[in-house]
């Protein structure tokens, strides 16, 4: 066969197979079969993760004692992962606290958070979601300044 002959049942095979994917597959037997199965449409949707996604919360801290009363309100962020736990993240006095927030066992709504800087600073929160997205605790430093924080989606 020449050449010339070859090259449209190549291309025609190569269209006729654009469409689909071969997936080799084990009968009971042992021996191999292959399948064949199409692809979807060009920019058709890609199915969507199942289960709740993770939500960034806004963490305002507000004065409650002296000391705090000098820095004013301090900002931050928290993560939901929606599994109990989030990743806690904000400011303070010039250092970057990150840390951790996690559901106390037995309760679905109250937990705990604490964070860490590079200088030694740290904090401790307890808190109370009304829900994923809405909460409020309290939250002490290191140095001794006390907050209470809200937490919301916006």
């Amino acid at each position: 066969m020449s050449t010339f002959r070859i090259l449209p049942v190549v291309a025609l095979l190569g269209t006729i197979l654009s469409g689909c994917y071969v997936v080799p597959m084990t009968r009971p037997d042992g021996t191999v079969a292959y399948q064949s199965y199409p692809l979807p449409p060009a920019g058709s949707p890609v199915a969507a993760p199942v289960g709740p996604m993770p939500t960034v919360l806004h963490a305002k801290l507000y004065p409650a004692n002296e000391i705090a009363s000098q820095t004013g309100v301090v900002t931050g962020t928290v993560t939901n992962l929606m599994t109990g736990k989030g990743q806690f993240q904000l400011s303070y006095l010039g250092d970057l606290l990150t840390g951790e927030a996690t559901r106390v066992s037995n309760s679905d709504r109250r937990g705990v958070a604490s964070a860490y800087g590079p200088h030694g600073v740290y904090m401790s929160c307890e808190y109370q979601m009304n829900t994923p997205y809405q909460g409020a605790g309290t939250c002490t430093f290191s140095n001794g300044a006390a907050y209470t924080v809200h937490l919301s989606s916006s």
